[in-house]
Order: C-alpha cells, then sequence, then structure tokens
C-alpha cells in the first residue's frame, strides 16, 4: 500500500483536531552535512483517540513527536494543539502549555525514588503550585482505577514491577486532564507480558476516559492496539491507515524501506 500524497486531512470528524501540522519541515546541520528530519509535513489527529506513529529508524517518527510536544521547534511550518499554535509561543509560554496541557510517557518511567505512587502521580500538581479543581480528585480517582494501581498507591518505585511504574507514569500523564498524552516507545524496557498491559490501559484511557494518545512505536504488537497508524519514510508520511489490520500496517512498513 502506498501514497503519493503527503497530506492527510483529518477525516470527517465533529470537533476540531486535537493536532494539526502544517508544512512541517526540521532539519538539522548545515551544508553536506545537512539532514531532512521531516519534509513539509501536513497531518491532522483527531481528539479522542490512539495514534501510532510508525516507520524505519531515521524515518522522523521522533521528530515529529517531539515537533507535536513542543519539545523541539521546527526549521518550518506550524504546529497547533488543542488550537493553541505552538510555534508562536515563547519559551516560557512553551513551557507552562507542555506542563498544563499534556502530558508525557516515556521509555524510561522518569519516577522519583524517594515518592510512592500517589505522591508521583500527583507531582505535577505540586511542582505547578495547583490546586485541584472542582472534580479533579473524582478524575484521578477514576485514572487510579482503570489502571488497577489502588493497592500500589503507597508503594515506591523501587517496590513496583516495570509494568506497574510505567502505569503510574501513565496515571501521572492523564491526572491533569491533558488536551493530549504523548508516549515515546513506553514499552521499551517492558517484557511482553508488561507491555500489553501497559498498552491495554494506554487503550482503555482513550476509549474509557475519553483521553487522545499519540504513540511513537517500532512494535507492530503496539500498533494494533491503535486506531490510527501514521507511517513515516524519508520525513514524509507514507500512509496515514485509519483502523488498519496488522497486515496493512506491516506492508506499508515493508513498502517505506524499499
Amino acid at each position: 500500500m502506498t501514497s503519493t500524497s503527503f497530506s492527510h486531512p483529518l477525516p470527517a470528524h465533529d470537533a476540531p483536531p486535537a493536532a494539526t501540522v502544517r508544512g512541517l519541515s526540521k532539519t538539522y546541520g548545515h551544508g553536506d552535512t545537512t539532514v531532512h528530519a521531516l519534509r513539509s509535513v501536513d497531518l491532522d489527529l483527531a481528539p479522542g483517540r490512539f495514534t501510532a506513529i510508525m516507520g524505519p529508524s531515521g524515518s522522523g517518527k521522533s521528530t515529529l513527536m517531539h515537533c507535536l510536544a513542543g519539545l523541539d521547534r521546527p526549521t518550518e511550518g506550524t504546529v497547533a494543539i488543542g488550537g493553541v499554535e505552538l510555534t508562536s509561543l515563547g519559551d516560557d509560554q512553551l513551557t507552562r502549555f507542555r506542563r498544563d496541557r499534556l502530558g508525557f510517557v516515556f521509555q524510561a518511567f522518569n519516577l522519583l525514588p524517594m515518592l510512592t505512587a500517589r505522591q508521583n502521580i500527583m507531582l505535577p500538581f505540586e511542582l505547578a503550585g495547583r490546586r485541584l479543581e472542582p472534580g479533579a480528585t473524582e478524575r484521578i480517582e477514576q485514572v487510579i482505577d482503570v489502571l488497577g494501581l489502588r493497592d500500589r498507591l503507597d508503594h515506591r518505585p523501587g517496590e513496583l514491577s516495570g509494568g506497574q511504574q510505567q502505569r503510574v507514569a501513565i496515571a501521572r500523564a492523564l491526572a491533569s486532564d491533558a488536551d493530549v498524552v504523548f508516549a515515546d516507545e513506553p514499552t521499551g524496557n517492558l517484557d511482553s507480558t508488561a507491555s500489553g498491559e501497559v498498552l491495554s490501559f494506554l487503550r482503555r484511557s482513550v476509549t474509557d476516559l475519553g483521553h487522545t494518545v499519540i504513540m511513537v512505536t517500532h512494535e507492530l504488537d503496539a500498533a494494533a492496539y491503535a486506531d490510527d497508524v501514521v507511517v513515516l519514510a524519508d520525513g514524509r508520511i507514507r500512509e496515514h491507515l485509519v483502523a488498519p489490520s496488522r497486515e496493512q500496517v506491516a506492508a506499508t512498513l515493508e513498502a517505506g524501506v524499499r
């Protein structure tokens, strides 16, 4: 399966896109050493869906996620999350936006070892000096139950399995009711059983809690949990697949490396 167009408008949907990029390019280096990580990418991602970004090494998938999440600035083009154009924000504004509106789950769990699971979940509120808004406590308790962490809240990271630690990291990302949760290879440090559990919980955060999740992965089994799969090759979107089969994703990835 191939595509000759690199523009992928959002499928018909009543709500505006959760994330939009237009003419997105990112280059590193100069002259003969220039690397074109992204090349004039246009993309819309629907809210309340689980999107996997895939592609071979060097395809630009991590760069795309970093630009979408405001962790890196594009060379050209625009990025908008929830209607806010990130490329127009100053550094301090962008830091606050990431803190208040986005959630992050990384391959390394990034939990503080001296804090309990509950304290790690609540850490973003503590760091921001934010009081819990009405309904926030109920939402956080729901997240804890969906992720199956109720009996692990008083445990520190060293007392939890890798899968449990990643579930705490997911709960922390979801606790603030982020516009978008970005997951960068979230199962990279987990065995197959723990990986399946974590992906199931990410899936449930979309299905049961209505979150928007954008995940970078190289694993077909991980992508199988997603609603949509965006496949990159050479810094361009090769295909934007909606509810694809595992075979469709595999065929698109294989075509992208020929």
